[in-house]
């Protein structure tokens, strides 16, 4: 029995000193940029449209922004 807690004692101090287990939250950045077309944003704004996501004011409003940029 002696030899079996010995153990077990050695397999818990091994799993604190890896870490495993561990609370550590890890940090991820992320980087780059990504680029829509305006044909894609307009494809995308006539979807939220038809799909009753936004009204027909909004669809109306950012159009007119996406085709402004446009120039």
């Amino acid at each position: 029995m002696t030899s079996k807690w010995i153990v077990l004692m050695a397999v818990v101090a091994c799993t604190g000193l890896t870490g495993c287990g561990s609370s550590s939250k890890a940090n991820v950045t992320v980087t780059g940029t990504t680029t829509i077309s305006s044909g894609q944003e307009l494809t995308d704004l006539q979807r939220a449209l038809d799909e009753g996501a936004i009204s027909q004011a909004d669809y109306d409003k950012v159009r007119k922004k996406i085709l402004a940029r446009k120039k």
